[in-house]
């Protein structure tokens, strides 16, 4: 659905885009991770076509923006981070707007904005002005803007920023709907248990390239051991442990991804002071351990 090769670009002597490559094919959700200025809203704003890359090329499903940038845009519904609603017009008439662009027939139309209001419990709002709706509903709005023309590929850009609970969960709930449809979605966020939640493909930027790429449970593993934690009542015992171990306090620890061979030559060890021991706590690491470790924070001068 979306193949980009090679891109990149700069503003001035800012290098956003050095030579990111990605494939997502229909139906997959691909999380976008990275600090503040790593090159995410660059790299989405190049795909939705509302930039042009210096060098590389893109094509939404088969069609080049660079030659048919009208035809590849039809493909494309984005959710920026800032945005994109008309205040003084009801939820519903923004809806009808967008979904009409590419110019469908009223039926057509109709079909859509009913579509798009559903998921995100719109329908009671329907016919309030935006501007009188809260932050968070005004978020939920923008985001079924985005969903309103039907795209094959979905860019989402902080989509529940300031929205409540419930709204987040629908959000999360809609992504896999549409991702079972054959919605290609790219998700751009800073909210890691979300992707958690969503359990999908990560993309992990750092200073305008792809440092990561995989599921998270094959980040996790190219990258971090699980931990053994023994925990004593009073001082650690003194042990004979041919294991690389640290000690803190009440608590020795062993990095190994051979958990259960851990415990068993702990035990052993310890002998007649096993009594002492309190807790065993096998600590698994997850995606913010990974993400912490690729990515350092945003430097005065870098691109969004």
């Amino acid at each position: 659905m979306l193949v980009a090769a090679h891109l990149t670009k700069s503003y001035g002597r800012v290098e956003a885009l050095r030579g990111v490559s990605l494939e997502l094919k229909a139906g997959e959700v691909a999380a976008l991770l990275g600090p503040n200025g790593a090159g995410k809203t660059t790299l989405a704003s190049l795909i939705a076509g509302l930039r042009r890359a210096d060098r590389g090329a893109i094509r939404i499903d088969g069609v080049e923006i660079r030659t048919s940038a009208d035809a590849a845009r039809q493909r494309v519904g984005l959710a920026p981070q800032t945005l994109g609603v008309y205040p003084d017009a009801t939820v519903e008439e923004n809806l009808e707007l967008f979904a009409s662009l590419d110019g469908s027939d009223a039926r057509k139309v109709r079909r859509r904005v009913s579509a798009a209001l559903y998921p995100l419990g719109l329908e009671p709002l329907a016919r309030r002005r935006v501007w009188t709706l809260s932050g968070g509903q005004k978020r939920a709005v923008h985001v079924a803007i985005a969903i309103a023309s039907e795209p094959r590929l979905l860019i989402l850009d902080e989509p529940t920023a300031g929205v409540d609970v419930e709204t987040r969960a629908r959000m999360i709930a809609l992504v896999l709907e549409l991702a079972e449809r054959g919605v290609c979605i790219l998700y751009s966020t800073h909210q890691l248990g979300e992707v958690e939640t969503l359990n999908c493909r990560v993309l992990i930027m750092e200073s305008g390239q792809l440092v990561a790429d995989g599921t998270i449970g094959q980040l996790v593993r190219a990258h971090h051991v699980p931990r053994v934690l023994f925990r004593f009542a009073g001082p650690i015992p003194r042990l004979e442990l041919d294991l690389p171990f640290q000690i803190s306090e009440d608590e020795l620890s062993v990095a190994s991804a051979d958990t259960g061979n851990v415990i068993q030559r702990v035990v052993r060890a310890l002998g007649e002071n096993s009594s002492r021991l309190v807790t065993v706590q096998i600590q698994t690491p997850r995606l913010e351990s990974v993400y912490l470790s690729l990515v350092k924070p945003a430097r005065n001068g870098g691109a969004s």
